[in-house]
């Protein structure tokens, strides 16, 4: 579909939404995030649809899914958690592939973030929100509105060593693994836990080079739009196959990525680099590498 011919068919899906959760006494509130809300990238043809639910208990829409039937026709539903973790949401792939993500709220649960609402939901709701649903001004009383976010941080000396031992240390983990064949573990330590650090410390860079002020987004979002060029060049060649030899040309890469961001982050923040781990653990990698022949 277009993007106009997908948008009038999230408005029709979301009016079947709000009829269907007006008539449910456990349903207080609900609203949209995401794309859908945000004037800031919003929505293009590509995009989902995320719904929160305020509810009294999220049990019977999570443990059943007869309940989409009321909203559309669904090709396929499952459950999984939140993207913050703290709960669970039931994703929904609609006929004429509109994908939905239903994440349900226990009132409780609201109440108990007043004392402070977690950085990544405060995020998402500064970027946009728009109500859908809104019984007797109940997210007025739960005041579930986005505060003023607090200047993006750069991490202490401590935080920013930690995150380089970390990534020093999965790489000779994953160098064994592959030693072992174990290609399952050896990929999953090169293109996940070592990349999961990695973009960390393409959001550290970017905010030492490019101000405090510069958006980042969470968990990588238009990454292509903010991090730094050389950075993006590195990341071309820092995926593997599923094969031994191109996951070690992978982890490699990787390791020289990741070396340049936080070198260069480190001489940013004018923080100490863990030079000797660093050469201790590639000489380590190198060796492993050149031995299994």
């Amino acid at each position: 579909m277009r993007i106009d011919q997908t948008t009038q068919a999230y408005e029709q899906l979301i009016q079947r939404f709000a009829k269907w959760a007006e008539t449910k006494q456990d349903i207080g509130a609900a609203f949209i995030i995401g794309s859908r809300a945000r004037v800031d990238h919003p929505a293009d043809e590509w995009s989902d649809l995320d719904i929160v639910i305020i509810v009294t208990d999220p049990k019977p829409y999570l443990s059943t899914a007869s309940w989409v039937e009321s909203i559309g026709k669904p090709w396929l539903t499952f459950i999984e958690p939140t993207a913050d973790g703290r709960g669970m949401e039931r994703r929904v792939l609609f006929e004429g592939g509109l994908d939905v993500d239903f994440a349900f709220i226990p009132v409780d649960l609201i109440q108990q973030m007043q004392a402070g609402i977690p950085a990544d939901v405060n995020d998402a709701l500064r970027r946009g929100v728009r109500i859908i649903l809104d019984k007797n001004d109940l997210l007025k009383q739960l005041q579930m509105a986005p505060v003023e976010s607090p200047p993006l941080q750069l991490p202490p000396q401590s935080e920013f060593l930690e995150a380089i031992n970390d990534f020093w240390y999965h790489a000779v983990w994953t160098a064994k693994h592959l030693r072992r064949g174990e290609l399952w573990w050896a990929k999953a330590g090169c293109d996940n836990y070592m990349k999961r650090l990695l973009l960390r410390m393409i959001e550290w860079h970017t905010r030492a080079t490019r101000g405090l002020d510069y958006d980042t987004w969470l968990r990588g979002r238009f990454l292509e739009e903010w991090a730094a060029p050389r950075a993006l060049e590195g990341l071309r060649e820092a995926f593997a196959y599923y094969a031994e030899d191109d996951i070690w040309r992978a982890l490699f890469k990787t390791m020289d990525l990741f070396r340049w961001l936080s070198v260069e982050t480190a001489t940013q923040l004018k923080y100490s680099y863990p030079t000797f781990g660093d050469e201790r653990a590639t000489e380590l990698v190198k060796y492993l590498f050149t031995e299994k022949d």
